[in-house]
Order: C-alpha cells, then structure tokens, then sequence
C-alpha cells in the first residue's frame, strides 16, 4: 500500500487545529475519534464564512442571499452524494446524524410494513441507535426484534444470521463496521442472505464512513445512514440514503414548511424528495460544512491513510494485548479504528480517567451497546479509537498510560 511519501501524518495534523492544544499540561492525544471526530480548519472556515457572509434560509428566497444559501446546500448534496457513490442526489436526505435517519426508517416505512408476528432482523453488536428504534415500531405493531449472534472475537456467525432468516422478517438492520469493537461485517453477503427472503435493509454506516471506501449503491441495502460528526464533519447533520422509488413510496416522518406541495384544511399534499424528508429549516451550515469535509478527505491520499490507520491499531493491538492482566474485546480478522480493552481489577472509568491526567482522551463505559457487553459478560471496556491523524507516539503514549493504570492499581492492592 502507497505508504511512504503520499502519506504524510504530520502534514494532516497541522490541517486540524485542536490538536496543537494541551490537556492537564500535556499534549492533546487524542483517541475518541469513534464518539465523535475533529474537524479540520477548512471545515471550520467554511462554516464559519457561511454565517459571516452567506447566512440566510434557503428555500426559494428571491433575495441575493438566500438565493446563494440555497445553491451552497444543494451543491453540498451533490457533493455527499458523490463522495459515497450516489448517483441521483435527491436520494441523499440530510437529517441529524444517523440516529434519525434509523428513526425516519422505522416511523415512515417500519410501522407501514410491519404487522402482528412479524420480525425486525439486528444483530448483538448494534449500537442502541440500531436498536430501540426498531423496538418502539415492533412494540406498536406487534412484531419483535430479533439478534443474531457474534462470536468471541466479535465476528457475525453469519450461518445463524442466515438462518434467523425467514418470511417473517420484513427489515433487516445492522452495522457495517462495530462502534465497539471495530469489526468490519460482510455487508455484501449479509445484503444479499436478507435480500434472499424479501426483507428491506438498512445498513449503520457510521463508523464506516471514517475509515472505508464506501459505494452505497453497490451494496445491494435500501437505506444507508451515517453521521457527519463521526467523519469530520459539522455536528447536528448527517445522511439518510434510501433508493428513490423507496423513498417515494414512504409517508413524511415529519409535516412542516417547504415538505408540502399544498396546505389546506381539506388535505394536504407533499412534495417529492429530498424535501418531502427535511420539514423545517435545514441544519444549512452543516450540510455545507459537511460537504466541504469530503472535499477535504478526497484530498488525501486514501490508500495511505488506511495504511497508516491499519498500523495504528495493530501497534496498540499488539503492545496492548502483551501486557499481563490486559485483555483485548473485539479481534476480528477486519477491523478499523477501534482497540477495545480490559483490565484484571480496574474499572474502565479508572482507566479513562488515569490516561485523561495523562492527556490520552479515551472513551470507557459500554459504548451504547450494552446487549453486545452482556453477550461478553463485561460491563463496559476501555476504548481507544483513532483517525488517520493519530501517530505511532500517541500509541505509545496510550500504551505508557496504560502501564502507569496498572503500577498505580498495583501499588493499591
């Protein structure tokens, strides 16, 4: 892979400027990219320079600004629509981040398919996102979620995926790569076992985004979601993709202004999409904010920033895994971004908490899945989560972090 020269980490650093800033005296090491990403200075610019000089609602305004507002968020949505392979960008709706984007799906076309006994296929490793939505729906349609199960390394067993397939299940939904343990599921095969039985499909995409290349409409899913805080993007704004002819067919999630064809009190009738899906006024600025962080990322190389990524992790994976009373949750084959670990006798909040004096940023707690830390039996695990920003000294820092947690534990006991 293109390592080397095309690959330059601390070139990057310098276009993101948070991590120039220091924490408990000490240099910002900063490994929570899962929960949320930083943004780059271009990014921040460029909304910045919306609300200096461009700020106005769009739709159909005839003055000068809202008339430029409104070409800058539809260019924002051809540009979204580009970068993960889309080629109709009325397909692209922009919502909160991925969380509603799965409950538009549920509410708009779960509770119109779903009837008594039916079944909404999940796995364990959802985020809570991909969860209780599908169970708000169920629960008024009589219908249930199910979970297929993973292994202990935290793959899918896809023979049991397959075989909780049946013509019961009339949604299938799951993650492309695990908020917790960085596993990278088979979304290709898993699309077309669910497709097998008739079921629609929604694919997590959230922390595929970040690290993958990602070509929605070769997928074979109906619905794909993501958030832009997750890929370098504003917060506040993220993406549903659904095919056209699906999401024409599904009723609006919410009513308001510019989502209508026509209003009165005899009836109403709603516009097509992308706007039947975006009642109200628009998180503007984060679509154009999110457009211009995929402008940024088709900078890079991405050949050698997943390299440089891949070297990251399987450097904390191994010098974390030889340390006695560490255990690593999540070794998947394909894995991205994520080191999720244990410790025998320390809690992962004082593990987190020790490493923050050190500067290192972690996230510890069960991660929104607590149905996958029950399958594990744990309570929660201390996570490390890292970008193509990160370097090979912050894994040391993290690394030497982790060695004082256990002096200090030690030294306790």
């Amino acid at each position: 892979m293109g390592m080397g020269m095309s690959f330059d980490v601390e070139q990057v650093r310098g276009d993101f400027p948070i991590l120039g800033e220091s924490v408990q005296g000490k240099r910002l090491v900063y490994l929570d990219n899962a929960a949320t990403t930083q943004k780059p200075r271009v990014v921040i610019d460029r909304v910045s320079r919306f609300f200096e000089s461009e700020n106005a609602n769009i739709h159909r305004g005839v003055h000068y600004l809202s008339m430029h507002a409104t070409d800058a968020y539809d260019e924002a949505r051809e540009r979204v629509a580009a970068a993960i392979g889309v080629k109709e960008a009325r397909e692209v709706i922009f919502v909160r981040g991925a969380t509603e984007g799965i409950n538009l799906v549920a509410r708009s076309y779960g509770s119109s398919v779903l009837g008594e006994g039916d079944e909404i296929l999940v796995t364990e490793m959802e985020h809570h996102a991909n969860i209780v939505p599908w169970q708000m729906v169920a629960e008024e349609a009589g219908a249930r979620v199910v979970a297929a199960p993973v292994s202990d390394t935290g793959e899918i067993l896809l023979e049991e995926f397959e075989g909780l397939l049946s013509e019961r299940v009339k949604i299938v939904a799951f993650t492309a790569v695990s908020n917790a343990l960085g596993t990278v599921n088979p979304v290709v095969e898993m699309v077309r076992m669910a497709k097998g039985v008739g079921a629609m499909v929604l694919v997590d995409g959230a922390q595929a985004v970040p690290h993958l290349p990602v070509e929605v409409a070769a997928l074979g899913c109906d619905f794909y979601v993501f958030s832009g805080h997750k890929v370098f993007g504003p917060d506040g704004i993220g993406v549903l993709w659904g095919r056209g002819d699906l999401l024409e067919s599904m009723a609006p999630y919410q009513g308001g202004g510019d989502m209508i064809e026509r209003v009165s009190f005899a009836g109403t009738t709603f516009r097509g999409i992308p706007e039947r899906f975006e009642a109200g006024t628009p998180n503007i600025s984060g679509a154009i904010g999110l457009g211009e962080a995929f402008a940024y990322l088709e900078g890079l190389d991405g050949e050698g920033m997943r390299a440089h990524e891949e070297k990251l992790v399987a450097t904390a994976t191994e010098q974390l895994e030889a340390m006695p009373g560490v255990r690593l949750l999540g070794t998947a084959r394909e894995k991205v971004g994520v080191v999720s670990f244990l410790m025998d006798g320390v809690h992962p909040h004082d593990i987190g908490t020790i490493l923050d004096t050190e500067g290192v940023a972690v996230r510890a707690g069960h991660h929104c899945a607590q149905p996958l830390m029950k399958r594990f039996g744990v309570s929660g695990t201390t996570r490390a989560s890292f970008a193509f920003y990160n370097t090979e000294a912050e894994v040391e820092a993290l690394v030497k972090g982790v060695e004082r947690v256990g002096k200090v534990f030690k030294r306790d006991a």
